[in-house]
Protein backbone atom coordinates (compact mmCIF):
# COMPACT_ATOMS: atom_id res chain seq x y z
CA UNK A 1 0.00 0.00 0.00
CA UNK A 2 1.32 3.72 -0.88
CA UNK A 3 2.50 5.45 1.94
CA UNK A 4 2.19 9.38 2.08
CA UNK A 5 3.18 11.22 4.68
CA UNK A 6 1.71 14.16 5.91
CA UNK A 7 3.60 17.10 7.26
CA UNK A 8 4.07 17.74 10.65
CA UNK A 9 1.50 20.65 10.68
CA UNK A 10 -1.76 18.69 9.44
CA UNK A 11 -0.91 15.06 10.78
CA UNK A 12 -2.57 16.51 14.05
CA UNK A 13 -5.57 17.74 11.55
CA UNK A 14 -5.86 14.42 10.29
CA UNK A 15 -6.05 12.84 13.57
CA UNK A 16 -8.74 14.62 14.68
CA UNK A 17 -10.77 13.83 11.76
CA UNK A 18 -10.08 15.61 8.83
CA UNK A 19 -11.31 13.79 5.53
CA UNK A 20 -9.98 15.69 3.03
CA UNK A 21 -6.60 15.36 1.30
CA UNK A 22 -5.32 18.15 -0.25
CA UNK A 23 -1.67 18.70 -1.73
CA UNK A 24 0.04 20.95 0.85
CA UNK A 25 -0.64 18.89 3.32
CA UNK A 26 1.82 16.22 1.61
CA UNK A 27 5.37 16.33 2.80
CA UNK A 28 6.43 12.96 0.86
CA UNK A 29 5.10 10.49 -1.08
CA UNK A 30 2.84 10.14 -5.29
CA UNK A 31 -0.30 11.74 -5.15
CA UNK A 32 -1.44 11.08 -8.74
CA UNK A 33 -2.80 7.41 -9.08
CA UNK A 34 -6.10 7.40 -9.37
CA UNK A 35 -8.23 5.06 -7.26
CA UNK A 36 -4.91 3.97 -5.26
CA UNK A 37 -5.10 3.11 -1.72
CA UNK A 38 -2.73 4.87 0.26
CA UNK A 39 -2.09 5.04 4.18
CA UNK A 40 -1.37 8.23 5.37
CA UNK A 41 1.52 8.82 8.40
CA UNK A 42 2.70 11.66 10.09
CA UNK A 43 6.56 12.82 9.50
CA UNK A 44 7.90 10.24 12.25
CA UNK A 45 6.04 7.05 10.79
CA UNK A 46 3.22 6.98 12.55
CA UNK A 47 -0.21 5.98 11.10
CA UNK A 48 -3.17 8.68 10.85
CA UNK A 49 -5.66 7.29 8.43
CA UNK A 50 -6.47 5.22 5.64
CA UNK A 51 -7.84 6.98 1.92
CA UNK A 52 -8.00 6.38 -1.67
CA UNK A 53 -6.78 9.17 -4.15
CA UNK A 54 -9.61 11.34 -6.70
CA UNK A 55 -8.97 14.53 -7.91
CA UNK A 56 -11.51 16.66 -7.52
CA UNK A 57 -12.01 20.87 -6.95
CA UNK A 58 -11.69 20.21 -3.24
CA UNK A 59 -8.39 18.46 -3.35
CA UNK A 60 -6.37 15.48 -4.11
CA UNK A 61 -8.61 12.16 -2.40
CA UNK A 62 -10.25 11.56 0.98
CA UNK A 63 -9.71 9.36 4.26
CA UNK A 64 -12.04 6.97 4.44
CA UNK A 65 -11.25 5.13 7.96
CA UNK A 66 -8.86 6.51 11.27
CA UNK A 67 -8.12 2.14 12.33
CA UNK A 68 -4.93 1.22 11.25
CA UNK A 69 -6.39 -2.58 10.51
CA UNK A 70 -9.48 -1.90 8.52
CA UNK A 71 -9.30 -2.61 4.66
CA UNK A 72 -10.96 0.02 2.48
CA UNK A 73 -13.30 -2.29 0.46
CA UNK A 74 -16.79 -3.99 0.13
CA UNK A 75 -17.10 -4.62 3.86
CA UNK A 76 -15.95 -0.73 5.12
CA UNK A 77 -18.52 0.62 2.01
CA UNK A 78 -21.27 -1.85 3.37
CA UNK A 79 -20.70 -0.96 6.75
CA UNK A 80 -21.18 2.68 5.57
CA UNK A 81 -23.91 2.46 3.18
CA UNK A 82 -25.91 0.33 5.84
CA UNK A 83 -25.29 3.15 8.29
CA UNK A 84 -26.29 6.05 6.42
CA UNK A 85 -30.12 4.25 5.36
CA UNK A 86 -30.41 3.74 8.78
CA UNK A 87 -30.10 7.21 9.32
CA UNK A 88 -32.34 8.20 6.74
CA UNK A 89 -35.08 5.69 8.10
CA UNK A 90 -37.57 8.49 8.35
CA UNK A 91 -37.30 9.70 5.19
CA UNK A 92 -38.27 6.23 3.90
CA UNK A 93 -41.35 5.87 5.91
CA UNK A 94 -42.86 9.63 5.11
CA UNK A 95 -45.66 9.48 2.53
CA UNK A 96 -44.91 13.18 1.83
CA UNK A 97 -41.73 13.34 0.63
CA UNK A 98 -40.02 10.44 -1.38
CA UNK A 99 -36.78 12.50 -3.25
CA UNK A 100 -34.23 12.98 -0.64
CA UNK A 101 -30.22 12.48 -0.52
CA UNK A 102 -29.84 8.64 1.14
CA UNK A 103 -25.66 9.07 0.94
CA UNK A 104 -23.70 12.31 1.63
CA UNK A 105 -19.80 12.09 0.44
CA UNK A 106 -17.86 12.65 3.77
CA UNK A 107 -20.51 13.02 5.72
CA UNK A 108 -21.91 9.61 5.77
CA UNK A 109 -18.02 8.37 5.42
CA UNK A 110 -17.15 8.28 1.82
CA UNK A 111 -15.91 11.91 0.06
CA UNK A 112 -16.08 11.78 -3.44
CA UNK A 113 -19.59 9.75 -3.42
CA UNK A 114 -23.25 10.83 -2.96
CA UNK A 115 -26.47 9.04 -3.82
CA UNK A 116 -29.85 10.62 -4.20
CA UNK A 117 -33.57 8.86 -4.00
CA UNK A 118 -36.26 9.30 -6.12
CA UNK A 119 -39.51 7.10 -5.32
CA UNK A 120 -36.99 3.83 -5.04
CA UNK A 121 -35.12 5.03 -8.06
CA UNK A 122 -31.06 5.90 -6.83
CA UNK A 123 -28.93 8.23 -8.50
CA UNK A 124 -25.22 7.69 -7.99
CA UNK A 125 -23.00 10.41 -8.27
CA UNK A 126 -19.06 10.31 -8.47
CA UNK A 127 -16.80 12.79 -7.78
CA UNK A 128 -13.54 11.52 -9.28
CA UNK A 129 -11.98 9.11 -11.38
CA UNK A 130 -10.67 7.63 -8.15
CA UNK A 131 -13.81 6.79 -6.44
CA UNK A 132 -15.31 5.48 -9.73
CA UNK A 133 -12.25 2.59 -9.52
CA UNK A 134 -14.61 1.46 -6.66
CA UNK A 135 -17.76 2.08 -8.69
CA UNK A 136 -18.40 -2.29 -8.89
CA UNK A 137 -17.54 -2.80 -5.51
CA UNK A 138 -19.65 -0.11 -3.73
CA UNK A 139 -23.13 -1.51 -6.00
CA UNK A 140 -22.88 -4.68 -4.98
CA UNK A 141 -22.99 -3.53 -1.39
CA UNK A 142 -25.52 -1.27 -1.98
CA UNK A 143 -27.40 -3.99 -3.55
CA UNK A 144 -27.20 -6.18 -0.38
CA UNK A 145 -28.35 -3.69 1.26
CA UNK A 146 -31.65 -1.99 -0.48
CA UNK A 147 -33.96 -2.97 -2.71
CA UNK A 148 -34.28 -0.44 -6.11
CA UNK A 149 -36.27 -0.06 -9.37
CA UNK A 150 -33.29 1.22 -10.63
CA UNK A 151 -29.96 2.83 -10.87
CA UNK A 152 -28.51 5.16 -12.46
CA UNK A 153 -25.25 7.26 -12.57
CA UNK A 154 -23.26 10.58 -13.01
CA UNK A 155 -20.00 10.82 -13.69
CA UNK A 156 -18.70 14.32 -12.13
CA UNK A 157 -15.08 14.23 -13.22
CA UNK A 158 -14.53 15.73 -16.47
CA UNK A 159 -12.03 18.24 -16.45
CA UNK A 160 -12.73 20.76 -13.13
CA UNK A 161 -15.74 18.81 -12.44
CA UNK A 162 -17.62 18.81 -14.89
CA UNK A 163 -20.71 15.97 -16.07
CA UNK A 164 -19.66 13.67 -18.46
CA UNK A 165 -22.00 12.90 -21.04
CA UNK A 166 -23.25 9.58 -20.82
CA UNK A 167 -26.28 7.30 -20.54
CA UNK A 168 -26.79 7.20 -17.18
CA UNK A 169 -28.80 3.92 -17.08
CA UNK A 170 -26.71 1.56 -15.01
CA UNK A 171 -28.83 -1.70 -13.66
CA UNK A 172 -32.99 -2.36 -12.83
CA UNK A 173 -35.91 -1.43 -14.97
CA UNK A 174 -35.64 1.59 -17.00
CA UNK A 175 -38.65 4.29 -16.31
CA UNK A 176 -40.52 6.60 -18.16
CA UNK A 177 -39.18 10.39 -17.59
CA UNK A 178 -40.53 12.03 -16.48
CA UNK A 179 -40.72 10.82 -12.97
CA UNK A 180 -43.11 12.19 -10.80
CA UNK A 181 -41.49 12.53 -7.10
CA UNK A 182 -43.24 13.91 -3.96
CA UNK A 183 -41.60 16.88 -1.74
CA UNK A 184 -43.86 18.23 1.43
CA UNK A 185 -47.10 17.12 -0.96
CA UNK A 186 -46.06 18.65 -3.99
CA UNK A 187 -45.08 17.00 -6.81
CA UNK A 188 -41.97 17.54 -9.09
CA UNK A 189 -40.81 16.00 -12.65
CA UNK A 190 -37.26 14.43 -12.80
CA UNK A 191 -35.06 13.28 -15.22
CA UNK A 192 -32.32 10.74 -14.03
CA UNK A 193 -30.84 10.77 -17.69
CA UNK A 194 -30.67 14.16 -18.80
CA UNK A 195 -27.49 16.06 -18.25
CA UNK A 196 -25.88 16.73 -14.89
CA UNK A 197 -28.90 17.92 -13.15
CA UNK A 198 -32.30 16.28 -12.57
CA UNK A 199 -34.64 18.96 -12.22
CA UNK A 200 -35.12 19.77 -8.76
CA UNK A 201 -31.99 20.87 -5.68
CA UNK A 202 -33.23 18.92 -3.27
CA UNK A 203 -31.14 20.30 -0.36
CA UNK A 204 -33.53 23.55 -0.87
CA UNK A 205 -36.60 21.43 0.57
CA UNK A 206 -36.84 23.32 3.79
CA UNK A 207 -36.61 26.60 2.49
CA UNK A 208 -39.21 25.88 -0.28
CA UNK A 209 -41.48 24.60 2.92
CA UNK A 210 -40.91 27.94 4.34
CA UNK A 211 -41.95 29.98 1.59
CA UNK A 212 -44.83 27.80 0.85
CA UNK A 213 -45.89 28.21 4.53
CA UNK A 214 -45.06 31.13 5.95
CA UNK A 215 -43.95 33.89 3.53
CA UNK A 216 -45.86 33.62 -0.18
CA UNK A 217 -49.64 34.22 1.02
CA UNK A 218 -50.93 37.74 -0.95
CA UNK A 219 -47.20 37.75 -2.10
CA UNK A 220 -45.82 39.20 -5.27
CA UNK A 221 -42.64 36.93 -5.71
CA UNK A 222 -39.42 36.67 -7.94
CA UNK A 223 -37.75 34.17 -8.42
CA UNK A 224 -34.05 35.12 -9.75
CA UNK A 225 -31.96 32.43 -11.26
CA UNK A 226 -34.85 29.82 -11.21
CA UNK A 227 -34.12 26.80 -12.90
CA UNK A 228 -36.87 24.38 -12.90
CA UNK A 229 -39.00 27.29 -11.17
CA UNK A 230 -39.49 25.28 -7.90
CA UNK A 231 -39.59 28.03 -5.37
CA UNK A 232 -42.01 29.32 -7.53
CA UNK A 233 -44.19 26.07 -7.36
CA UNK A 234 -43.95 26.46 -3.60
CA UNK A 235 -44.75 30.15 -3.67
CA UNK A 236 -47.80 29.42 -5.83
CA UNK A 237 -49.12 26.91 -3.59
CA UNK A 238 -48.57 28.83 -0.61
CA UNK A 239 -51.28 31.24 -1.85
CA UNK A 240 -48.66 33.95 -4.08
CA UNK A 241 -50.67 36.40 -5.69
CA UNK A 242 -48.16 35.57 -8.78
CA UNK A 243 -44.74 34.43 -9.66
CA UNK A 244 -42.00 35.89 -11.41
CA UNK A 245 -39.51 33.37 -12.56
CA UNK A 246 -36.37 34.60 -14.22
CA UNK A 247 -33.35 32.71 -15.86
CA UNK A 248 -30.57 32.76 -18.10
CA UNK A 249 -31.62 29.13 -20.19
CA UNK A 250 -33.83 28.84 -22.84
CA UNK A 251 -34.92 25.56 -21.58
CA UNK A 252 -36.16 26.80 -18.50
CA UNK A 253 -39.35 27.76 -19.37
CA UNK A 254 -40.75 24.44 -20.83
CA UNK A 255 -39.39 22.79 -17.20
CA UNK A 256 -40.86 25.68 -15.29
CA UNK A 257 -44.05 25.37 -17.37
CA UNK A 258 -43.86 21.45 -16.62
CA UNK A 259 -43.35 21.75 -12.92
CA UNK A 260 -46.37 24.50 -12.74
CA UNK A 261 -48.54 21.51 -14.67
CA UNK A 262 -47.38 18.78 -12.30
CA UNK A 263 -48.82 21.06 -9.34
CA UNK A 264 -51.95 21.90 -11.27
CA UNK A 265 -50.95 25.50 -11.05
CA UNK A 266 -51.94 27.61 -14.03
CA UNK A 267 -48.74 28.57 -15.74
CA UNK A 268 -50.00 31.13 -18.00
CA UNK A 269 -51.11 33.15 -14.96
CA UNK A 270 -47.54 33.42 -13.62
CA UNK A 271 -44.37 35.02 -15.41
CA UNK A 272 -41.52 32.90 -16.78
CA UNK A 273 -39.39 34.76 -18.56
CA UNK A 274 -35.37 33.91 -20.13
CA UNK A 275 -33.53 37.12 -18.99
CA UNK A 276 -29.76 37.84 -17.46
CA UNK A 277 -30.79 38.44 -13.79
CA UNK A 278 -28.96 41.46 -13.55
CA UNK A 279 -30.13 42.86 -16.59
CA UNK A 280 -33.39 42.39 -15.31
CA UNK A 281 -32.79 43.88 -11.79
CA UNK A 282 -32.41 47.02 -13.82
CA UNK A 283 -35.07 46.88 -15.68
CA UNK A 284 -37.27 46.80 -12.45
CA UNK A 285 -35.06 49.94 -11.14
CA UNK A 286 -35.82 51.58 -14.16
CA UNK A 287 -39.49 50.86 -14.67
CA UNK A 288 -40.31 51.34 -10.61
CA UNK A 289 -41.10 47.49 -10.52
CA UNK A 290 -41.12 45.82 -7.09
CA UNK A 291 -41.81 42.63 -5.12
CA UNK A 292 -43.21 42.03 -2.14
CA UNK A 293 -40.71 38.38 -1.65
CA UNK A 294 -37.53 38.37 -3.44
CA UNK A 295 -35.77 35.05 -3.92
CA UNK A 296 -31.91 34.50 -4.49
CA UNK A 297 -30.08 31.31 -5.03
CA UNK A 298 -27.98 32.10 -7.75
CA UNK A 299 -24.88 29.60 -8.65
CA UNK A 300 -21.27 29.70 -7.03
CA UNK A 301 -20.02 30.97 -10.13
CA UNK A 302 -21.92 31.99 -13.49
CA UNK A 303 -20.91 34.13 -16.64
CA UNK A 304 -23.26 36.02 -19.30
CA UNK A 305 -22.28 37.65 -22.12
CA UNK A 306 -22.54 40.86 -19.74
CA UNK A 307 -21.85 40.06 -16.33
CA UNK A 308 -19.24 37.40 -14.61
CA UNK A 309 -20.63 36.34 -10.88
CA UNK A 310 -18.55 34.98 -8.44
CA UNK A 311 -20.38 34.53 -4.69
CA UNK A 312 -17.48 35.32 -2.41
CA UNK A 313 -16.53 38.68 -4.56
CA UNK A 314 -20.24 39.48 -5.84
CA UNK A 315 -23.16 38.43 -3.47
CA UNK A 316 -22.95 41.64 -1.34
CA UNK A 317 -24.09 43.55 -4.65
CA UNK A 318 -26.75 41.32 -5.54
CA UNK A 319 -28.19 42.02 -2.50
CA UNK A 320 -27.77 45.47 -3.12
CA UNK A 321 -29.94 45.13 -6.37
CA UNK A 322 -32.33 42.85 -4.84
CA UNK A 323 -33.01 45.75 -2.05
CA UNK A 324 -33.42 48.31 -5.01
CA UNK A 325 -36.30 46.26 -6.24
CA UNK A 326 -38.09 44.78 -2.67
CA UNK A 327 -40.77 46.73 -1.57
CA UNK A 328 -40.68 48.06 2.36
CA UNK A 329 -41.70 45.15 5.09
CA UNK A 330 -40.90 42.97 1.91
CA UNK A 331 -38.86 39.33 2.24
CA UNK A 332 -35.25 38.67 0.70
CA UNK A 333 -34.45 34.93 0.63
CA UNK A 334 -30.87 34.60 0.54
CA UNK A 335 -28.89 32.00 -0.75
CA UNK A 336 -25.66 30.42 -1.37
CA UNK A 337 -24.42 27.22 -2.17
CA UNK A 338 -20.71 28.47 -1.70
CA UNK A 339 -18.43 26.16 0.38
CA UNK A 340 -15.33 28.61 0.22
CA UNK A 341 -17.10 31.01 2.87
CA UNK A 342 -19.10 30.44 6.24
CA UNK A 343 -22.50 31.69 7.30
CA UNK A 344 -21.03 34.69 9.85
CA UNK A 345 -19.40 35.73 6.47
CA UNK A 346 -22.45 35.41 4.19
CA UNK A 347 -24.15 37.46 6.99
CA UNK A 348 -21.31 39.84 6.97
CA UNK A 349 -22.18 40.45 2.75
CA UNK A 350 -25.41 40.97 3.88
CA UNK A 351 -25.30 43.77 6.35
CA UNK A 352 -22.40 45.71 4.37
CA UNK A 353 -25.21 45.72 1.39
CA UNK A 354 -27.92 47.23 3.78
CA UNK A 355 -25.39 49.23 5.00
CA UNK A 356 -24.30 50.68 1.80
CA UNK A 357 -27.87 51.02 0.77
CA UNK A 358 -28.74 52.92 3.74
CA UNK A 359 -31.63 50.43 4.79
CA UNK A 360 -32.29 48.81 7.60
CA UNK A 361 -33.19 44.71 7.80
CA UNK A 362 -33.63 41.88 10.19
CA UNK A 363 -32.76 38.73 9.41
CA UNK A 364 -36.21 36.33 10.49
CA UNK A 365 -35.05 32.95 10.32
CA UNK A 366 -32.09 31.19 8.73
CA UNK A 367 -30.98 27.53 6.58
CA UNK A 368 -28.56 25.21 6.26
CA UNK A 369 -28.34 21.58 4.66
CA UNK A 370 -31.67 19.62 5.76
CA UNK A 371 -31.27 16.54 7.79
CA UNK A 372 -30.50 14.15 5.38
CA UNK A 373 -27.72 16.27 3.86
CA UNK A 374 -25.39 14.73 6.47
CA UNK A 375 -22.26 16.48 7.34
CA UNK A 376 -19.77 16.05 9.93
CA UNK A 377 -18.17 18.48 13.01
CA UNK A 378 -14.69 17.67 11.23
CA UNK A 379 -15.34 18.84 7.52
CA UNK A 380 -17.13 22.18 7.92
CA UNK A 381 -16.87 22.78 4.56
CA UNK A 382 -19.35 19.81 3.37
CA UNK A 383 -22.20 22.43 5.31
CA UNK A 384 -22.01 24.67 2.37
CA UNK A 385 -25.50 25.84 2.42
CA UNK A 386 -25.98 29.31 3.63
CA UNK A 387 -29.58 30.87 3.56
CA UNK A 388 -30.88 33.79 5.23
CA UNK A 389 -34.44 34.98 5.14
CA UNK A 390 -34.47 39.23 5.51
CA UNK A 391 -36.88 41.17 6.36
CA UNK A 392 -36.51 45.06 4.76
CA UNK A 393 -37.70 47.52 7.49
Amino acid sequence: MTKITIKKGFSEKIREGWPLLTKEMVQQGNIDEEGKVFTAIDPRGQFLAKGYLGKQNKGSGWLLTWKQNEEIGASLFKKKLEEAAGYRKNFFEDDQTDAFRLFNGEGDGIGGLTIDHYAGHYLFTWYSIGIYHFRDEILSAFEEILPYKSIYEKKRFDSKGQYVEDDDFVKGERPDFPLLVKENGAHFAVYLNDGAMTGVFLDQRNVRKAIRDKYAEGKTVLNTFSYTGAFSVFAALGGAMKTTSVDLANRSVPKTIEQFSMNGIDYEAQDILVRDVFRYFNYCVKNEVKFDLVIMDPPSFARSKKHTFSASKDYKNLVKQAIDITEKKGVIVASTNAASFDMKKFRTFIDQAFKEKGARYKIIETFSLPEDFRTTEDYPPGDYLKVCVIQTL
